[in-house]
């Protein structure tokens, strides 16, 4: 894995600023720390840095291709490079074996359309001197980063992470109103916003062409679709996934360092530590639990490497693993809310003792239908099509109103958002469900000034969006189109790989195999979603391996208990609000709301704990965004 960062004169040739180049490339160091290497040409520049796995001594970066001069800097890796390499050899002599030279030497050839060729993860930029050409593009399911953006005077600067455009200096950093609305709606901003005005992120699947003196071209070059068509009979289908995942998995498993697992208690991660067994070599598997036992699966996890000998590797995160607030809200550089980026963050501390590449689990809930919601939805729609939308609001908008939050009564029993859901339309309604907070909890500690500076935006709107593109009636098609375009990317991919680079850990996601995400989307709703079971088809498909019982139990999540340590006597996240001035002088709480929340929560009354979580990852945000 490696960082990349370049700046592209819009304009014309002038020379490009060094410095400003050398700073943004310093700051991805951790993303490479084997080296470092830049090209300057007038007009374009890149800087790149190099975290080592394929061809350690060769592959240095930015490449030279021998085909018309172009220039590549990268960032991920190609997994059929091999492939692609033998039907290139009659025509170049490869002079390596990395796949960064088959990368830059078939976009040499072939321009954009080579990308439909790769099979692997990546974000890089390539440059045609020939054609006066830039070329960026990122893969298809948004495994690697790619932000941009255009500065006043007319260049294009772009980078693996937002930190590396700050250190610029080229960019301007102000608030966009928008995307911190879209934060406290989802815990993240979807793509292709950032959370300032200006910088974006080049969405998965799609390549960004940059000419000077015209218009920059964005374009879609793939996308997942859900066909629910023919299919083999569910036990034939079983056989192909098993399959079709042995293959992604021994296809990832290439490294010239060393390699290892991720490891949970959950079906995804152990059946890719089952399919890694299979494909033979010592296996290491890395697994973080928490004390409490509610939320810890190590037994679970340990059970599962002891099945399959891998050498495990345990970590704990503890209360006080709430001191690394500060370190992640630096290796993320948005405000970024899922709380299990602090488990995240210490397994892969603790994998990058041990390994350098870890495969990862990332993808099976998004692609065979995993998440909680996903039959919740289902239902609802049932109800939504039964009604229609007027008579629904009035009876379920009045009914979610009136009927109190019940943070402290058992599930069956919070029907508040329900209802609410109910009132809306289908993608309304699932916007709400993937949302992280309470919209109106979050109103409340929002001030009036900002809330008007809105003007009207809803951030549910970008659910609603994404679910309109799909070309599919299918609720449950429509439901993971949805995850798949923004969830995926802009949580839990970004997730993966900020906490993992900031310890120089390279993490490949099998069940993210784009092949393997076609095949899936070919298949039956039901043989995924059925009768309430989540992930049928994988399951099913690797129940012989890990054994029904390990199948059958519940599974208890990656996050941490926020809801406890925040009402802890010490180590509680909720003390840095109390302590800091910098979410009180941003101008866009309301600090009284704020201290409530906080003291309602603290006494047991209501359960705001995500609420106030996000509220200190903002603030965290803020403080390291300042230095």
């Amino acid at each position: 894995m490696c960082g990349i960062a370049g700046i592209f004169d819009l304009n014309g040739v002038r020379e490009i600023d060094r410095a400003a180049l050398q700073r943004m490339t310093n700051a991805l160091i951790h993303r490479g720390p084997d080296g470092e290497g830049y090209y300057f040409a007038p007009g374009v520049a890149f800087g790149h840095r190099r975290l080592a796995i394929i061809d350690r001594a060769g592959g240095v970066q930015p490449y030279h291709a021998q085909t018309r001069d172009c220039v590549l800097s990268y960032n991920g890796e190609i997994y059929n490079y091999e492939d692609l390499a033998r039907g290139m050899r009659a025509d170049v002599n490869l002079k390596t074996r990395s796949d960064t030279e088959v990368l830059a030497e078939g976009l040499a050839r072939k321009g954009a359309d080579f990308i439909h060729e790769l099979r692997g993860m990546f974000a890089f930029s390539f440059w045609s001197p020939g054609d006066n050409r830039l070329l960026l593009a990122r893969d298809r399911l948004g495994e690697r980063p790619l932000y941009y953006a255009q500065t006043a005077d007319g260049y294009l600067v772009f980078a693996s992470e937002m930190g590396a455009l700050v250190d610029s200096g080229m960019i301007e950093t102000s608030l966009d109103p928008r995307a911190v609305a879209d934060y406290f709606y989802y815990g993240y901003t979807p793509d292709p916003k950032t959370i300032y005005r200006g910088v974006y992120k080049l969405p998965a699947a799609h390549t960004l062409i940059a000419e000077r003196g015209r218009a920059l071209r964005i374009e879609p070059y793939w996308r997942p679709v859900f066909t629910n068509g023919a299919a083999p009979a569910f036990e034939d289908a079983c056989a192909l996934m098993r399959e079709r995942l042995d293959e992604a998995v021994s296809g990832q498993m290439m490294s010239d360092a060393p390699l290892g697992a991720f490891l949970s208690g959950g079906v995804d991660s152990a059946s890719v530590v089952s399919s890694m067994a299979r494909a033979g070599g010592d296996l290491i598997a890395c697994t973080v639990g928490f004390d409490e036992e509610t939320h810890d699966e190590r037994p679970a996890a340990r059970e599962i490497a002891e099945k399959f000998g891998a050498a495990h590797y345990e970590s704990t995160a503890a209360c006080d693993a709430a001191a690394l607030i500060e370190r992640i809200a630096a290796a993320f550089g948005e405000p970024f809310a899922d709380s299990s980026s602090l488990p995240a963050f210490l397994v892969a501390q603790n994998a990058r003792r041990h390994v350098t590449v870890a495969l990862s689990g990332d993808g099976g809930d998004e692609i065979f239908a995993g998440y909680r919601r996903y039959p919740f939805y289902l239902g609802e729609e049932k109800l939504r099509a039964a009604a229609p939308l007027l008579l629904r609001q009035m009876v379920f908008g009045t009914a979610g109103a009136l009927y109190p939050k019940l943070d402290w009564a058992p599930k069956p029993l919070r029907f508040k958002t329900t209802f609410q859901a109910l009132a809306q339309t289908g993608a309304a309604g699932y916007a709400a469900a993937v949302a992280i907070n309470l919209p109106e909890r979050v109103s409340a500690i929002l001030n009036s000034d900002f809330k008007r500076s809105l003007d009207g935006y809803n951030p549910a709107m970008v659910i609603a969006g994404v679910m309109d593109e799909a070309d599919t009636d299918d609720p449950l098609a429509r439901a993971q189109y949805a995850d798949i375009k923004t969830w995926l990317p802009g949580r839990m991919l970004t997730k993966t790989d900020r906490t993992s680079m900031a310890h120089s850990l390279e993490v490949r996601p099998p069940l993210l195999d784009h092949k393997l995400v076609e095949w899936a989307g070919s298949l039956p709703s039901a043989y995924k979603l059925n009768d309430g079971e989540r992930k049928r088809i994988l399951k099913a498909a690797f129940a012989p391996r890990l054994g029904e019982e390990f199948i059958a139990r519940k599974k208890q999540g990656f996050a941490p208990p926020l809801t406890q340590w925040m009402r802890r006597e010490r180590n509680n996240p909720v003390f840095r609000l109390n302590a800091s001035r910098r979410w009180r002088e941003s101008g866009l709480f309301n600090e009284r709301a704020v201290d409530r929340m906080i003291r309602a929560h603290q006494s047991g009354r209501s359960d705001c704990a995500q609420e106030l979580w996000s509220v200190i990852m903002f603030d965290a945000f803020l403080k390291t965004s300042a230095r």
